[in-house]
């Protein structure tokens, strides 16, 4: 079984929206733990391009923004779920959403 880190960079304004997301669609077991996830908080930053309808900032203009970056683990069989759940919770067009393989010896 494949294991993945998730990373997801979300404003604070709906970070638990999509941590209840995230868990909702099975992410998060490790072991007999459930709703296991990290949160960390960076800076983002983007340019919306012509034809892009942005959550914050303005077309053309390089935007710059507090985020919480979550961090969760699912199984590779759970992550298409895991992105539907988490894109319907999130607020961001495009939303960054990480799938990282995991290395487990």
């Amino acid at each position: 079984m494949t294991r993945l880190k998730i990373e997801i960079s979300v404003p604070e304004s709906h970070l638990e929206a999509v941590v209840e997301a995230l868990h909702a669609a099975g992410a998060g077991h490790v072991g007999a733990y459930a709703r296991c996830h990290s949160v960390w908080r960076v800076t983002g930053s983007w340019q919306p391009l012509p034809g892009s309808r942005p959550y914050l900032g303005d077309v053309g203009a390089v935007q710059h923004s507090e985020e919480c970056r979550i961090e969760s683990v699912c199984d590779a069989e759970q992550a298409a779920s895991v992105r539907r759940a988490v894109r319907d919770a999130h607020p961001y067009e495009e939303p960054v959403i990480h799938f990282l393989p995991l290395y487990e010896p």
